[in-house]
């Protein structure tokens, strides 16, 4: 049998677990996985911790800091339980412990997201005095909402024909937003206001590449084929092709959404791979991000080093759909990118191209030091963002 113990609130009696047991249903809790891994001690542990009072609100949401997600959902749901017992019964939450919480920033974003909505919840003009703090915060979740009153005081603004304030806080709301909705939503507005807007150094995407092709992927022989150029990047060589000669030709990208497209320097090509190569020159050393959206068969080789790839074909691509940490060097590192086009004809597969950036952890453009000016071309925003869509 567990243990208790009670404490006095107010004129209640709560009888909670001891510590050593909120302690052991944490950790099991924390054990549960995929395919249903853990989850009959997990559910039990849930319904214990679910019993405790608002003293172990805290705990339980510092305990998601390095849970998975399957642990992370099993202890906000019993946060949620908690509080929603200890309001409706007229207990208290201890808002101090939960904005101290919330202010440290080393926390799990989903737990301080979930604090604050705590926090707002027993406190509505204190989580209204916190939002603009949030502007800058490592939480995405925590930075949207920031961002989004911006935008509605922008929109505000617009309905009352007031330009010069919309365009301010759009533009403003712009420079936080790293959600790709609202982003996309300001581009827009500033744009209808007469303003330029440059969304592939806001994203960090890279516009300039050296791009070689077209070798040869027919039956999908070239995703583990290497071709010279994984071998040696050398510029100025050029290699038997499927078709011709394979040379390294200049690509510059003005799509909003830094997509680079194969078929433009090559033709509309089925079967084959081409390779793009590019270098980025930090300006200190640092970890960081590439983000790749790639609905074709791909690699990617950073400072030499393969970091990943897919041998899939046309399953959609989008914004940030493959991540991969990275430690840059101060100076000169090199990106090569392998995309690999099957054999299907119909009008969805034709795409050959991917779009790539670099960012830090919250998606936060990192700038190259020597970055050019992004190219200026016939792309409309519009059509950028139906395509991106697709």
């Amino acid at each position: 049998m567990k243990q208790m113990m009670s404490i006095l609130v107010g004129s209640a009696l709560l009888v909670l677990p001891a510590q050593a047991d909120l302690k052991s249903d944490v950790a099991a809790i924390r054990q549960v996985g995929g395919e249903g891994k853990g989850n009959v001690q997990a559910a039990a542990a849930w319904q214990s911790l679910a019993k405790g009072g608002a003293q172990t609100l805290v705990p339980l949401l510092a305990a998601m800091d390095d849970a998975n997600d399957f642990a992370a959902n099993y202890l906000r749901s019993a946060v949620d339980a908690i509080a929603d017992r200890e309001l409706a019964a007229g207990r208290k939450l201890p808002q101090d412990d939960l904005e101290k919480f919330l202010a440290d920033t080393k926390h799990n974003p989903r737990a301080r997201r979930l604090a604050y909505e705590l926090v707002a919840r027993i406190a509505p003009a204190a989580g209204e005095k916190l939002l603009p703090t949030f502007l800058n915060d490592p939480s995405i979740e925590l930075r949207r909402d920031a961002v989004q009153r911006l935008i509605d005081a922008a929109d505000k603004a617009l309905a009352a024909q007031d330009q010069a304030a919309a365009t301010k806080e759009f533009s403003n709301a712009l420079t936080y937003a790293r959600d790709e909705a609202q982003i996309k939503k300001v581009a827009g507005e500033l744009r209808k206001l007469g303003q330029e807007v440059d969304l592939p150094k806001h994203f960090g995407f890279l516009t300039h590449w050296k791009l070689i092709g077209a070798f040869d992927n027919t039956k999908l022989v070239g995703f583990d084929t290497a071709y010279p150029p994984e071998q040696a990047v050398d510029l100025a060589a050029s290699y038997p092709g499927k078709l011709e000669t394979a040379r390294w030709v200049d690509v510059a990208t003005p799509n909003d959404y830094g997509m680079v497209d194969f078929n433009k320097p090559f033709g509309d090509m089925k079967g084959v791979t081409g390779y793009a190569y590019t270098e980025f020159n930090a300006a200190t050393a640092r970890p960081a991000e590439l983000r790749l959206g790639c609905k074709n068969g791909w690699k990617v080789w950073f400072n030499g080093k393969l970091l990943f790839g897919r041998d899939e074909y046309h399953r959609g691509a989008r914004i940030d759909q493959y991540r991969l940490p990275v430690e840059l060097k101060a100076g000169k590192n090199t990106i090569l990118v392998k995309v690999c086009q099957n054999e299907e004809v119909k009008d969805w597969t034709k795409e050959w191209e991917f779009q790539l950036r670099v960012c830090d952890a919250t998606g936060t453009a990192i700038l190259a030091k020597d970055r050019p000016a992004t190219p200026k071309g016939p792309v409309s925003a519009k059509k950028a963002e139906a395509k991106q869509a697709k």
